[in-house]
């Protein structure tokens, strides 16, 4: 009996139908952790640990531990650029009005522009960046516990790919230690302000802990080396930050949080970690 060659993938017709199936699977993702150590800004206490793993999936799971924050919500991000570059925590040499504070402003030039808001549910957007009723809560002893995976598909285009790059800040401090944020303190956001959102505290965006991602990848961050990014979405105009502005207002009247609040709004970010 003859038997029948098969045709050897060496043929030029098998070797481009291995191309073009080649080219058709989707790429695959290996799985990244790339860490990050919460150093305090403007003398809050604040400190803690960072872990960014992106799965195989292509999902970015992110926990933070941070410690000595003030009881309270406290807005956070993922800063960066689409284009990459390297950033760096701010400094007092970045005070540029000699006042002792680092408002987010004089900050941003070093840590460039909100790449993704670490919310503890819904949207992740820009846009979330000072939504502070979806940030999680400091408890009564100003611990935080976060722990959320955000999907592929949530993520904004360049994030991923210049991970190493970026760095996580939160913001949030107690200048004059009266346990609430307040107008009474700083005076009022400028920043918040120039969003077209008035009455919100400078105490409730000013930075209150940084840390620079290191691992896999991440190289030094020199000072100053790349001017603030963009990272496509709208960052700071008014439309892009709008609708955060009625959670700002709440804490803008100077009412502190109560034990009982704390505790509410802790056990919401402990079981949005654990789903």
């Amino acid at each position: 009996m003859t038997r029948m060659k098969l045709p050897a993938l060496t043929t030029p017709l098998a070797a481009l139908t291995a191309g073009l199936l080649w080219q058709l699977a989707p790429p695959a993702v290996a799985a990244t952790t790339l860490h990050a150590q919460l150093v305090e800004q403007n003398d809050s206490g604040g400190r803690g640990s960072v872990t960014l793993t992106v799965t195989d999936q292509g999902d970015l799971r992110v926990q933070i531990r941070a410690a000595g924050l003030m009881p309270g919500p406290h807005a956070q991000h993922l800063h960066g650029s689409r284009e990459g570059g390297h950033f760096m925590c701010a400094s007092m040499a970045d005070d540029s009005d000699g006042d002792g504070w680092i408002t987010n402003e004089e900050a941003s030039g070093e840590y460039g522009n909100v790449f993704l808001a670490l919310t503890v549910r819904g949207d992740t957007s820009v846009r979330s960046g000072l939504d502070l009723d979806r940030m999680p809560v400091a408890d009564a002893d100003g611990r935080l516990r976060y722990d959320r995976t955000i999907s592929a598909d949530e993520l904004p285009d360049g994030l991923v790919q210049h991970l190493s790059t970026l760095h996580v800040v939160q913001h949030g401090i107690d200048a004059n230690d009266n346990g609430k944020y307040d107008v009474g303190a700083l005076g009022e956001s400028t920043f918040a302000s120039n969003l077209g959102i008035p009455g919100v505290p400078e105490e409730v965006t000013d930075p209150a802990a940084c840390g620079v991602v290191t691992g896999a990848g991440a190289g030094h961050q020199p000072h100053g080396a790349v001017a603030t990014g963009s990272s496509g979405a709208d960052v700071t105009g008014t439309v892009g930050w709008a609708a955060a502005g009625m959670a700002l207002i709440g804490i803008a009247l100077g009412v502190g949080l109560s034990p009982q609040v704390r505790r509410r709004r802790s056990d919401e970010t402990a079981s949005s970690a654990q789903r």
